[in-house]
């Protein structure tokens, strides 16, 4: 980038035009937006085009007093919104990796405001306090990990920041996982800029009542972005175009005269004081900050070349506020002109001209040991600058030798710019509490669940003594309304009646060979693909008859007397860490075997996943293998099955009666300490009721009829292409839409999941497909029994869906919990 294209960018041509002529993009809206925004191109297949903020310091080098002062305004909005005594109980949320530092400024606005921003680096020892996704972004998953807990836990509002509002599906995906676990009664977001489509205007109202909060908005402005149709198609074919050029805005590989000089500048950071809102920031941290400032901006303009007159500040990817308060204060201590920008995970284009928001581009491997692994980081708008030096601020964890190696970003930098200094902060270690060292023995049988004590040893701890049943219809409410989480009580268990019982054993007489062919076809390909000699462990509680088949099938055909355990996974809180660290401490990790009964639209499978990389990165323990063994995988989501079929498996008529006489698992604050397993209960007054042994013994009796077509059965799954397709994902996302529910959790496809719905919460119709069989006998019945309408759907990629009731309250359903039209 020349000095005349940097004088015509800013003599009025808009950093969007480039855009918008070659792809029909529209931006409509306030009298200010096009001066806050500029357009580039992503590379991304999710999204054409890529908002450019021109104050926000991410890909734009822009004033750090202009950066941080937005922020602030915003924050300051938000007192006066609130009220003083309101806005002193608020704690402010940002998002990584773009809004961490404009998070940071809000709060600086709001006062007092704690500040807690997202992250995607996990930090050993520091556990989850929640998480979500960002559907459209190049990194989607977003972790919390508050060093206090209790940080999100009060009833002040919480404050949300982005740094653009486009759809609300992050906000709201935020939202709705918090208010599940921290509910309170309200949420201001904030944005730079508010670009919700009309479509997407109503929803944040609508998502509102439907949580029983008040959510408001604030913004410096707003707009939409019109899209012509195929902008998606259109875009990607001028990023190859451009890509496939090489064209001379990319600096990636060098190049612009000699070398420049690279030295430290250290900068006497307070001890103490945290680099960032990863782990929580407070207002004590903030007044030793403002009161370190000064000191280290005299550091760095000491250490700047004599002369120089246009110096950059160059914060990194999270690490945003630091090298914002920096660059302002070292913009107030010398007399050269100050600019700031960060670099970034973000992939976009760059071209050089003057109507194009990215001009240039530096390219450099991650150099902080980043969870997903190696890749390419970006600098933006730096080369061709016309910069003196740039002062590069990185926290300790990411000064590493991929920093300093000869295509690291202090060489690109010094490729470009004739001074560079680096600044390190120290990357702040929170303090975790130490552990117990020792974990409780396994539960076992006969003293908890009716199963043989070699079965199954259950890492959970016993809560039968204590009353955690609420009617049904009661829950539903809780559990919607943000009032509580699902696994914070328990439903009443469903008594069967005598029909539904001899329906149950008929179902079970009719499908025990199909289910014995499916229990030996995953024993015998998890025997040859896991391991010789797996430790199977189940996801209590429907996975543990499949797992105590798995382990009768391994010593039938092998003669082999497998472990077996049942631990306890909950959505949106991860599995039992503790249960974990017995399973390390016992055996080896890449020996233990996930279990479960079937997959619906693959939730679990996400969440095992998640919690298995933060399992990681907090205690340090390698080897666990997320991929679950199921016998029936009708949503295409693993690897490891006996079929992919959606069939009845009688296990999932019934509640406890047919899985040991065990509940499904607790996770309450009060009753589950940091220290403890998940808990359950044991429900021995049923004893008479107890189908799990005769359940058992049905499908292992028919192992000798089945030897021969498991043997068959198995080598054709072990020959074939049996990567998931995630198609179950998206048929309930198709669904979903098609029936107006914005909570694809709601949404619960395939037999098993459907009869979960009519046994436990509030359903308001079920699906079925066109012709389906005896498999959907129970269901009818049950549907019957409740009121439930059932609908014939041709082409359904299930036997069945149940859908819960989407907007429930006991006025919409009932106090008897039966199903009303919408």
């Amino acid at each position: 980038m020349t000095e005349r294209a940097r004088a015509e960018g800013r003599a009025g041509v808009w950093s969007g035009s480039w855009v918008a002529e070659r792809l029909g993009v529209e931006l409509a809206g306030d009298d200010g937006l096009t001066g806050l925004l500029g357009l580039a191109l992503r590379r991304n297949p999710k999204r054409a085009h890529l908002l450019v903020s021109n104050v926000l310091g991410k890909h734009v080098p822009q004033s750090p007093s202009v950066v941080h002062g937005h922020g602030v305004a915003l924050g300051r909005r938000v007192r006066d919104l609130l009220g003083a005594e309101t806005a002193g109980r608020a704690v402010v949320l940002g998002y990584a990796e773009t809004a961490t530092g404009l998070g940071h400024s809000v709060a600086d606005g709001l006062g007092a405001a704690p500040y807690l921003h997202s992250t995607r680096r996990p930090v050993a020892g520091v556990g989850r306090a929640g998480g979500f996704e960002e559907s459209h972004s190049h990194a989607t998953s977003h972790l919390l990990l508050p060093e206090d807990p209790a940080l999100l836990a009060g009833d002040g509002p919480l404050v949300l920041v982005d740094d653009e509002f486009s759809t609300g599906n992050t906000v709201l995906n935020t939202v709705r996982a918090l208010h599940e676990r921290y509910p309170r009664k309200r949420y201001v977001v904030v944005a730079l800029v508010d670009m919700r489509s009309p479509a997407d205007a109503g929803r944040l109202e609508g998502f509102a009542r439907e949580i029983g909060a008040r959510v408001d908005l604030v913004t410096a402005a707003s707009g939409t972005v019109r899209l012509p149709p195929g902008v998606l198609e259109k875009g990607q074919e001028l990023v190859a175009r451009y890509e496939g050029e090489r064209p001379t805005g990319d600096a990636g590989s060098g190049g612009g005269g000699a070398a420049g000089r690279v030295a430290r500048v250290g900068l006497g950071w307070p001890d103490g004081v945290p680099d960032g809102g990863r782990h929580g920031f407070t207002a004590a941290h903030r007044d030793r900050l403002e009161d370190a400032l000064p000191g280290m901006a005299a550091r760095i303009a000491g250490a700047l070349p004599a002369g120089a007159r246009r110096v950059l500040v160059l914060g990194f990817e999270e690490l945003m506020y630091a090298p914002l308060r920096l660059a302002e204060a070292l913009e107030r201590t010398t007399d050269a002109e100050v600019r700031y920008s960060t670099t970034t995970r973000s992939p976009v284009l760059a071209v050089d001209d003057p109507g194009y928001a990215i001009r240039t581009r530096l390219v450099f491997p991650a150099h902080d040991d980043p969870s997903d692994g190696p890749g390419e980081r970006y600098a933006y708008n730096v080369a061709g600058a016309g910069f003196d030096a740039v002062v590069a601020v990185v926290d300790s964890a990411a000064d590493t030798p991929a920093l300093h190696a000869d295509d690291g970003l202090l060489a690109r930098l010094a490729a470009h710019v004739p001074h560079v200094l680096l600044a390190v902060v120290p990357s702040y270690v929170p303090h975790v509490p130490e552990r117990p060292s020792m974990l409780p023995e396994p539960l076992r049988g006969p003293d908890f669940s009716s199963y043989a004590s070699d079965e199954v040893g259950w890492l959970l701890q016993d809560l039968s003594d204590v009353t955690l049943e609420a009617p049904t219809e009661e829950r539903e409410e809780a559990i919607q309304s943000g009032g509580a989480h699902y696994a914070e009580s328990l439903p009443v268990e469903y008594q069967p009646s005598e029909q539904y019982q001899e329906l149950f054993h008929a179902a079970l007489e009719a499908s025990a060979a199909r289910l014995a062919r499916a229990v030996g076809a995953v024993t015998e390909i998890v025997l040859a693909e896991r391991s010789p000699r797996p430790v199977l462990v189940s996801l209590a509680r429907a996975g543990t008859p499949v797992g105590i088949l798995m382990r009768r099938w391994a010593r039938y055909r092998h003669g082999l007397d497998l472990p077996h355990y049942a631990v306890s996974i909950v959505r949106g809180r991860g599995i039992d860490a503790n249960a974990l660290r017995w399973l390390a401490a016992h055996h080896d990790p890449a020996d233990v075997v996930f279990v479960d009964g079937w997959t619906g639209k693959g939730a679990i499978t996400r969440e095992l996943a998640a919690a298995l990389r933060d399992f990681e990165a907090t205690d340090g323990v390698t080897g666990f293998d997320p991929e679950i063994a199921v016998l029936a995988d009708p949503g295409s989501c693993v690897r490891t099955y006996g079929t992919r079929d959606d069939f009845l498996i009688p296990s999932a008529c019934l509640n406890s009666t047919v899985s040991g006489l065990i509940s499904r698992t607790v996770l309450r604050a009060d009753l589950v300490g940091p220290h403890d397993f998940h808990g359950a209960k044991f429900y021995r007054e049923l004893a008479g009721a107890d189908l799990s042994p005769a359940f058992l013994d049905a499908v292992s009796g028919h192992y000798p009829d089945v030897v021969d077509e498991v043997h068959a059965q198995a080598k054709e799954l072990l020959a074939a292409d049996r990567t998931p397709t995630w198609e179950g994902w998206a048929a309930v996302e198709r669904i979903s839409a098609e029936y107006g529910i914005d909570d694809v959790n709601l949404v619960k496809p395939g037999v098993g999941e459907t009869t979960r719905v009519m046994l436990r919460r509030v359903p308001w119709k079920v699906l079925a497909r066109a012709g389906a069989g005896t498999d959907l006998d129970h269901v009818r019945l049950l549907a019957e029994q409740r009121g439930v309408p059932v609908e014939e759907v041709e082409g359904l990629p299930y036997t069945c869906v149940g859908l819960i009731h989407p907007q429930y309250t006991r006025g919409a359903t009932g106090a008897d919990g039966r199903a009303v039209a919408l």
